[in-house]
């Protein structure tokens, strides 16, 4: 464990704490250090709607994040399984699951994925999202690394829930609707950037990031600006 890395990140994602933030780059933020130091080969993030439903909000890379639509698609997996029960869900060896979550099971290993571990996005008994760690090669997860996993969890959920008052509920719905709205845009910015430099969607989004990052810009607020295509973005590319 890089305990440098581990110490740095807990002072980004409670950085956001003082301030307005933007919620789609520090949930990639999450998922990135969760790969970064947790030995995993892959992360992602699922947040509720306003109707409860579940949504791809953050993934560490392109395929991890299919696979989280897969699973939403059809309704089967262990991150839905720990949403709903509010408890963390460990797979060791998907192979053994498929009675479990057949098409799941199957499409994750053809994903290269052979173990998965879900855990909740809770504040004591809400429950807002799941985190959720994949790894290509069977086998436990560090038990040592879990804790560490569930703590960045945590501070992820306070995040969100960090404007909480009497009407906190409505606050984290216009919050979690918002970001929805956010990441349609830059799913579509990352499909024009792709499509104009000829690169994947992982490269293009590198790019946006980095770009809105050099630039003191929203992630939300350059992806709107590229799609609608009212600013010149000068030296955006792959």
């Amino acid at each position: 464990m890089n305990e440098q890395l581990l110490a740095k990140t807990f002072v980004e994602l409670a950085d956001t704490l003082v301030a307005d933030f933007d919620l789609i780059d520090f949930l990639r933020l999450l998922t990135d250090r969760c790969v970064g130091m947790l030995g995993v080969s892959a992360a992602g993030v699922l947040l509720a709607d306003r109707a409860g439903e579940l949504r791809v909000m953050a993934a560490s890379d392109e395929e991890v994040r299919l696979l989280e639509l897969f699973q939403l698609q059809n309704d089967q997996g262990p991150c839905l399984d720990c949403f709903r029960t509010g408890a963390p869900v460990t797979v060791t060896d998907l192979s053994a699951e498929a009675a479990r979550w057949p098409r799941f099971a199957l499409q994750a290993r053809r994903s290269g994925y052979s173990a998965v571990q879900a855990l909740p996005m809770r504040l004591r008994d809400e429950v807002v999202g799941a985190l959720n760690l994949f790894r290509a090669t069977p086998g436990p997860f560090d038990p040592a690394a879990t804790p560490i996993a569930q703590a960045l969890a945590d501070v992820a959920t306070i995040s969100l829930l960090q404007q909480r008052s009497s009407q906190r509920s409505s606050l984290l719905n216009e919050q979690l609707q918002t970001a929805l709205n956010s990441r349609v845009l830059i799913e579509q910015a990352k499909g024009k950037l792709a499509e104009r430099q000829g690169i994947d969607m992982e490269q293009a989004f590198t790019a946006l990031r980095g770009y809105a990052r050099a630039h003191n810009r929203r992630l939300s607020d350059l992806a709107r600006a590229f799609v609608d295509g009212t600013e010149p973005l000068t030296g955006l590319g792959g």
